[in-house]
């Protein structure tokens, strides 16, 4: 069933691969080194030195693509190339905002187990996001690889 959270969230990605695909390479520049800075802040450790590497790195990388790709799209296919590079980035986002939501942590004699969403969200809320299409198809990152458990949830990653 779709919910006002899926909507949110397949608006959220047809923005950013509208962005992206605007910017035409520079675009698809965008879309891969922001999820390349999104990997490697999220696998550091404290939040000084993650805020402080996110902006390093996100503005070293804007001044390089400014640098080097300064026109939008000189052909039809820089587009495209860009619209791939939002996407990737938009569904990026999109499944880390759809994980983001607080979990609940329920000792039972079987063991420890998570519980997501957390019942204790405002019930509108919970509602939508445990009825999302989106959110109940991404639920195999939480056993999938590490790598990509950093890149979309990685503060369940480090308590692990």
């Amino acid at each position: 069933m779709m919910t006002w959270f899926d909507a949110l969230l397949v608006t959220l990605l047809a923005v950013m691969t509208a962005l992206g695909a605007r910017r035409g390479l520079a675009g698809l520049a965008w879309g891969g080194l922001g999820m390349t800075i999104c990997f490697l802040v999220a696998s550091l450790g404290g939040p000084l030195v993650t805020t402080g590497a996110a902006l390093l790195l996100g503005l070293g990388c804007a001044v390089m693509i400014v640098r080097l790709l300064p026109h939008a799209a000189e052909q039809p296919w820089h587009l495209l190339a860009g619209g791939v590079g939002g996407l990737a980035l938009g569904g990026v986002l999109i499944a880390t905002v759809a994980l983001g939501f607080p979990l609940d942590v329920r000792v039972t004699p079987a063991g420890t187990t998570g519980v997501y969403p957390s019942v204790n969200m405002p019930p509108a809320i919970y509602e939508a996001v445990r009825n999302s299409a989106l959110q109940n198809s991404l639920r195999g990152v939480w056993g999938s690889n590490i790598a990509l458990r950093t890149l979309l949830i990685p503060d369940q990653t480090r308590r692990q």
